[in-house]
């Protein structure tokens, strides 16, 4: 795999593989533990959700800037490893005021600002050697499926240590009674016999729960407590990404070496920054009168400053290439708003409208050992059908027989019904990304041989499209759900009164995960071909500010998540991801009416 890659490729993919695990953590259980915790509304849950991952991304531009300041890529890249593990310490810590866990959140997005988008340009910077330009696109591929290998586990392990402290505590998992648990509190609950039956069955003791306060108090607390020993989980995992990068980061190469000197100088005139600064306030401005909404004009305006910005201080030479990655920049941000609906809204979909027990064969993608006992047997059957090496062919029957044993196995000991946990549906598109990507390069690889290979924004292009069929198929599996806003009602005496969600509105598993499967896909399409295209287009000198403007543009993308949650409980259903498909369809057709421009910057 790393054969035509130099070795800083490597170090890159395992100290990038430890830092995801964290951040898949993260993204796994966060809504969910803001909800069981603090009682939050899905609307409030993610409004502090689309900020952090906003902060996660914004502020990529200020390590790109530090790090093309300083010339210290590598330095920048170690403190923010550092700040990173500091914040996923205070997450950790049990019984954190709401404000706290701000404070937290808003500490790992610092650290991933120093952190992403400068290890993204160090390994940008390895492929403009002549000798490797080549395998820029399939070095960022096997360097996105490192990010991946460490997502794979995270929610298996938040769901695990989750589930094992409730256990200590005498309870067993059900995504659903927390919120009813708050509901009950705060006496807005209509069925309190549906709450005192999924108590009872939750209580590992088997007596009856006599005192149905005492009971939503414990259980609250135990569930956001095994969440935040889950949050100790990640600050773990980014140990090992600081012991990795420690050791090995002197495969990376360092900027004075790889970088081409210029006479020209950043314009630091103050005309520039205040033109930027009066750009993104009008904007602001503007689009605040027109849609009343802070989250939304403050997003635009961050964009159109920092497009005033870099337009200005951009020389006659770098700017048409800079006005190119703009223009991709602004399609990514739509791709995130629907993509990392996965985190969101998606989420409270696999939560509240995907069935809680699963038959025996479905269970084995849901626990962890007979996932990877049956990826193996998968593995062991590719070799076998595809290799032509006897040799080759033999160990994958070896591992087809026995893995297949294995699997089959341990799916005829589990039970008839298998509860599953929400958590781990965030596994699919991780365990999806490190699938595919082979394939995926190796389709690349031959239509390159045959000079069919789409160009890097085409295949930017043709991901946007796929996307927009991932989220059709959740739209219709949801045409004849009830909706959020069905659940809560005014009772006689005008307070707000709350439903589960009936178990006739709860469909198969299968519908997310092959959703899941599609939207991968277009990721795969989308996000490393984007990483390539900014450094391969990106002047010299701005190498790590304009892959903090991908990010930027990602974080953007990431504020305007709150679309999703702001609509849950007021559209209905397929309504809702209609929004994301034409914002797909849209984005496809801006990216497929600019390509000869965008092709064009990549050849000069």
């Amino acid at each position: 795999m790393f054969k035509e890659h130099p070795k800083g490729l490597f170090v890159a993919f395992f100290a990038n593989m430890g830092e995801r695990f964290g951040f898949y953590t993260m993204m796994a259980i966060l809504v969910l533990f803001l909800q069981a915790k603090y009682g939050l509304t899905e609307n409030d849950a993610g409004s502090y959700y689309s900020w952090f991952y906003f902060g996660i991304y914004a502020l990529a531009l200020l390590g790109g800037s530090l790090a093309d300041w300083t010339k210290k890529y590598k330095l920048v890249i170690l403190i923010g490893l550092i700040v990173m593990f500091s914040g996923y310490v205070i997450m950790g810590i049990p019984g954190n005021t709401l404000t706290m866990t701000l404070i937290g959140l808003f500490t790992i997005a610092l650290g991933n600002g120093l952190f992403k988008g400068n290890l993204q340009a160090v390994v940008g910077q390895m492929y403009d050697n002549p000798q490797y330009s080549k395998v820029r696109d399939s070095a960022f591929m096997i360097f996105y499926m490192g990010i991946n290998v460490g997502a794979f586990f995270a929610p298996f392990a938040a769901t695990a240590v989750r589930n094992w402290f409730l256990k200590t505590q005498g309870f067993l998992h059900d995504g659903s009674l927390p919120a009813m648990c708050h509901a009950f509190l705060r006496n807005e609950l209509a069925d309190v016999g549906k709450f005192q039956a999924l108590a009872d069955r939750a209580t590992l003791s088997g007596v009856p729960v006599a005192d149905l306060t005492s009971f939503a108090s414990h259980y609250i607390n135990a569930f956001a407590r095994g969440y935040n020993y889950a949050f100790g989980i990640a600050a773990a995992a980014m140990v090992i990404s600081m012991v990795v990068y420690l050791i090995f980061n002197k495969h990376l190469p360092n900027k004075d070496k790889v970088a081409q000197k210029t006479v020209v100088k950043i314009d630091k005139k103050s005309w520039a920054m205040v033109f930027a600064i009066v750009t993104a306030v009008l904007f602001a401005a503007l689009i605040y009168l027109v849609s009343e909404n802070i989250d939304i004009a403050f997003a635009v305006g961050l964009f159109a400053g920092f497009v005033a910005w870099i337009v200005q201080i951009a020389t006659s030479d770098e700017r048409p290439r800079i006005v190119a990655l703009l223009m991709v920049y602004l399609v990514v941000i739509f791709f995130w708003m629907s993509f990392h609906q996965n985190g969101l809204t998606l989420t409270f979909f696999a939560r509240d409208y995907t069935v809680q027990n699963v038959g025996p064969i479905t269970n084995i993608f849901f626990k962890l050992d007979s996932m990877l006992v049956f990826i193996a047997a998968v593995i062991g059957f590719f070799l076998l059908v595809l290799k032509k090496k006897s040799s080759t062919r033999l160990i994958g029957a070896a591992l087809l027989l026995v893995f297949g044993f294995a699997a089959y196995y341990l799916a005829s000991n589990y039970s008839s019904l298998n509860p599953i946990a929400p958590e781990v549906f965030q596994s699919f598109n991780p365990l999806f990304i490190v699938v595919l990507t082979f394939p995926v390069m190796g389709i690349f690889a031959w239509l390159n041989k045959k000079n069919l290979e789409p160009s890097t924004p085409k295949k930017i292009g043709i991901g946007m499209l796929i996307a927009a069929v991932g989220f059709l198929l959740v739209l219709i599996a949801s045409l004849k759900l009830i909706s959020p806003h069905q659940l809560q009602f005014l009772d006689q005496a005008g307070k707000v009164a709350y439903n589960p969600v009936p178990d006739t509105s709860r469909v198969s598993p299968y519908w997310l995960i092959n959703s899941y499967l599609i939207l991968t896909i277009a990721e795969l399409f989308l996000s490393p071909m984007g990483l390539s295209f900014v450094s391969k287009v990106a002047p010299v000198r701005f190498q790590g500010l304009m892959q903090g403007g991908w990010l930027l543009a990602t974080a953007i993308g990431n504020k305007l998540l709150f679309v999703g949650s702001y609509f849950w409980g007021k559209l209905e259903l397929w309504q809702l991801w209609a929004i994301f498909i034409v914002c797909c369809l849209i984005s496809a057709t801006f990216i497929f009416s600019i390509m000869k421009r965008l092709e064009k910057a990549t050849q000069s």
